[in-house]
């Protein structure tokens, strides 16, 4: 895939659907990750599971997904990750934006 001439970033769209453990729920973890997405130009969703996981689907250029997991792996101040487990799929472009889903 070619590269964008502003930021040097390839142009290659990819899909993670993202289960994060740990401490997660309560602690403004979907907003924060909702808020990292819009920034970096994400599409997709984060949702908190009845089992006290947050499910994330995100879909965009590889190192801004990549950027947003990593980011996964700290969250906000008040989060304590145990666990970010990533799939990696065909992305769907089923996206118009990147939203908090219940």
């Amino acid at each position: 895939m070619g590269e964008t001439a502003e930021t040097g970033e390839t142009a290659e769209i990819s899909r993670a659907h993202i289960i994060v453990k740990g401490m997660v729920q309560g602690v403004f973890y979907r907003s924060s990750t909702a808020e990292r997405a819009i920034m970096l130009g994400l599409r997709g969703w984060v949702k908190n599971l009845r089992n006290g996981d947050v499910e994330a689907v995100a879909e965009g250029g590889k190192d801004k997904v990549e950027n947003l997991i990593e980011w996964c792996h700290e969250g906000p101040p008040l989060a304590k990750i145990s666990a970010v487990n990533v799939e990696w799929g065909k992305p769907t472009g089923e996206f118009d934006a990147f939203e908090i889903t219940y």
